[in-house]
């Protein structure tokens, strides 16, 4: 009969790279949480939460999601469940407590030599060092969407004054802002921030 930590291998390799299932199948197993797989969001990869009336925190990932954004994704909330079990909610969400839990979760990864190799390096840099955040280190997530199938657009691929569109508003780009650029709404001339790895639709005739 197969195991309980084999199913989960199996199904988890639906959406994450096989070389890391049986590490990320051991920590989900042994993290003593609800692991939900669920429908691609607009607004997160990724969530973790606590309810009084749950008997384990609840951890959801997005299945639409390209396998390595899947196995960051899942260590990402996993770094926010240790973190919560030691310091409860009395720390920033992405602070030191976090990124050490997140840098321990990742560190199995980088050992192991089985990375792509710009994205080992990018991980290397930015967490092991503990500078950043997965959602607000813009080298990550440009490396991760290498990885996806699809082939989006990206805000930061157009050239400056370009017009394109996004949650359909028609925009003007501005210039860059660290992460995000300021971009005019055409017509209304109000000012948006908006992320430089935003998937836009380019307008080609204004």
């Amino acid at each position: 009969m197969q195991s309980k930590r084999q199913h989960f291998i199996d199904t988890l390799e639906k959406f994450a790279p096989a070389a890391f299932t049986p590490y990320l199948a051991d920590c989900i197993l042994s993290a003593g949480v609800q692991f939900k797989i669920v429908p691609g969001r607009k607004t997160k990869l990724g969530d973790f939460r606590t309810h009084p009336l749950q008997t384990k925190p609840i951890i959801t990932v997005n299945g639409d999601l390209n396998p390595y954004s899947f196995l960051i994704t899942a260590l990402h909330e996993l770094a926010h469940l240790d973190t919560y079990r030691q310091y409860g909610w009395k720390v920033a969400a992405h602070g030191l407590e976090w990124k050490t839990a997140f840098r321990h979760r990742l560190l199995p990864l980088l050992e192991s030599k089985a990375l792509p190799t710009e994205l080992h390096h990018v991980l290397e840099k930015s967490f092991v060092r503990l500078k950043a955040s997965s959602g607000g280190d813009v080298q990550l997530s440009r490396v991760l969407r290498t990885f996806d199938l699809k082939d989006e657009i990206t805000l930061e691929s157009l050239p400056r004054n370009a017009h394109f569109y996004l949650n359909n508003k028609h925009f003007i780009k501005g210039e860059l802002r660290r992460t995000r650029y300021l971009c005019t709404e055409f017509g209304s001339n109000r000012i948006y921030l908006v992320h430089a790895l935003a998937a836009i639709t380019p307008l080609t005739h204004e």
